[in-house]
């Protein structure tokens, strides 16, 4: 029996989330650029892999199957050009009680369940409703979720094997009296080793890929020394796993769905907090919401049949991918080759790598997730704000993860319906149009970084990012465009001036334009109006506010004097 064709709109909905022929050709434009960039997010993304996929249970080869399989399909069918794809600590603390409850076979059915539901938020575009999730419960789930990440990694980074469990608290405090009983300090030296030199070499040289030389260091080390205390990962299978249905059986399917919607709303609140990250970076570039979750939808669904965790867009990797220069998809279709081939060459040196230096590479990444200073000023914006984050925090921290999670997003679904209400009263903005790459990577070469700020959520996301800027290349000047801010409260107004005041102490300097006459006093209140004036002046236009930028620089002697024209102001400018 032929099975009927879908209805036509749904048909013509499925083709507009495929790939076009557009982009193709964007990644015929700068290809050496693009295959430079993924190499390089290849390099910082294996430790990475590597130990998220120990972290969820299933092991490194499960981390690096997901990397590959997820981040090649997400680079395809994603919405977000720059974007980059993989596991993420995120999703990796939600995986714990999936393992303890259901096993392995449970984390491959959730993430296979998860696709299903990103695909069908795609088809009825729910893309844009992500976008109003509060940033008290984003930082939130953002605390609780690195407290959890450093807590998995104590057995391994104290070199203790047994301490196994869903609650992280337990097997924690489990680990360090097992440790205490039989102390041997060879795990938590090379652990505090990889993770004090990351810490310390992203300040000092943030271009280096310190976590891939700490982690080769300490294996080197270890097999010179022949350090017993130190366990490496093991065998590692060369090349991905053949596509197999290790899954639970039909009648577990109904307890899996409550996790499954979890990760799936985690994946889509995580993908697209990253993509709207990558287009706040560059000039000219705006994904697609829909797109992103159909993409996503796709990655999650394909990475279990080759034994993958769930995967996210990963907002530090995508980062670096912009940092370095990718233009297109092909950046992020690169670094997933890369670890391909790292898989099917390189496995054997891989499975040297000794576990407490893949805890080491996350205790660092935990510890980097941590802003304190944005957690301070949102919690003395409200107190509506200060409980909203606590809670979430304790939840995702105490409490049953996935659970945790569903709380999470259904205190943000509640709070979200006044930010829609006040966003409905906002005219809308005319977005921009064109190639900007070119004019983009300009700026770049000359240590100036535009950055775009959309919506009333960048506060959620761009402090954290503005101050990995600092960290990811040599940045002099952030300029700040802000006539895309529909809504500026309390909270972010205190948060943006924590992120400017922590950039003007590493010396660079922040420029804004185009601050809208609504925002101006919310932004005065707390003194923000004031760091971002340059020799008391504000700028209407971006243009304004580069050829500004130019002339400190070259004041300081860091760019020549070449007599710069400022460029005539335009709608996508300002």
């Amino acid at each position: 029996m032929s099975v009927p064709p879908p209805p036509a709109g749904i048909r013509s909905r499925i083709v507009s989330l495929l790939p076009t022929r557009a982009d193709l050709d964007q990644m015929r434009r700068h290809p050496r650029r693009d295959l430079l960039a993924g190499l390089t997010v290849a390099v910082v993304a294996l430790p990475l892999a590597l130990g998220f996929g120990v972290s969820s249970g299933l092991g490194a080869e499960a981390g690096l199957a997901t990397a590959v399989v997820a981040g090649a399909l997400a680079a395809v069918f994603g919405g977000s050009s720059l974007q980059v794809s993989g596991p993420t600590g995120a999703m990796t603390v939600v995986l714990v009680p999936i393992v303890a409850d259901h096993g392995p076979g449970g984390v491959l059915t959730v993430g296979l369940m998860a696709g299903v539901i990103l695909v069908g938020l795609a088809l009825l575009r729910a893309g844009g409703s992500m976008r109003y999730v509060p940033a008290p419960v984003v930082e939130g789930f953002t605390l609780g979720i690195a407290c959890v990440i450093g807590l998995q990694q104590v057995p391994n980074a104290l070199g203790v094997s047994g301490a196994e469990g869903e609650r992280v608290l337990v097997v924690a405090w489990r680990a360090g009296q097992e440790f205490v009983r039989a102390p041997d300090w060879t795990a938590p030296t090379l652990a505090l080793a990889v993770a004090g030199t990351m810490l310390i070499g992203a300040r000092w040289k943030p271009t280096v890929p310190f976590s891939v030389l700490a982690v080769i260091a300490a294996t080197a080390v270890t097999q010179a020394a022949g350090l017993d205390g130190a366990r490496p990962i093991g065998d590692l299978p060369p090349g991905l796993p053949a596509p197999s249905l290790s899954f639970v059986d039909t009648g577990a399917l109904g307890s899996l769905l409550a996790p499954a919607l979890a990760v799936a709303a985690l994946a889509a609140l995580e993908s697209l907090l990253s993509a709207s990250v990558a287009d706040g970076m560059t000039v000219g570039q705006r994904h697609d919401p829909d797109r992103e979750l159909f993409g996503q939808g796709l990655a999650n669904m394909a990475a279990p049949l080759f034994g993958g965790v769930p995967a996210t867009g990963a907002i530090a990797r995508t980062a670096v991918n912009v940092r370095t220069g990718a233009t297109s998809r092909l950046a992020s279709l690169t670094h997933a080759a890369v670890l391909a081939v790292i898989v099917f060459a390189a496995a054997p040196l891989v499975s040297r790598i000794p576990l407490a230096a893949l805890a080491g590479v996350l205790l660092a990444t935990a510890v980097r997730m941590v802003e304190v200073g944005s957690l301070r000023a949102m919690t003395r914006a409200t107190r509506s704000d200060a409980l909203i984050l606590v809670l979430t925090a304790a939840a995702t921290l105490v409490l049953d993860l996935v659970q945790a999670v569903i709380i999470g997003l259904g205190v943000a679904a509640v709070l979200a319906l006044g930010a829609v209400a006040r966003q409905a009263r906002l005219a809308p903005l005319p977005l921009d149009r064109g190639d900007h790459t070119e004019e983009e990577h300009e700026l770049l070469a000359e240590h100036i970084v535009a950055y775009r700020i959309d919506g009333p959520l960048f506060f959620a996301a761009a402090h954290r990012f503005l101050l990995e800027l600092a960290e990811l290349a040599d940045v002099r000047v952030v300029v700040l465009r802000m006539s895309h801010v529909s809504v500026v409260d309390a909270t972010g107004a205190l948060v943006l001036k924590d992120a400017v005041t922590k950039l003007r102490r590493r010396g660079i300097l922040v420029l804004a334009s185009g601050v809208r006459p609504a925002h101006r006093q919310a932004l005065a209140s707390v003194g923000v109006l004031e760091l971002l004036r340059h020799e008391g002046r504000e700028y209407v236009t971006t243009p304004e506010a580069i050829a500004a930028a130019r002339a400190h620089l070259e004041r300081a002697g860091v760019l020549r004097a070449t007599g710069h024209r400022t460029p005539a102001p335009r709608a996508e400018h300002r």
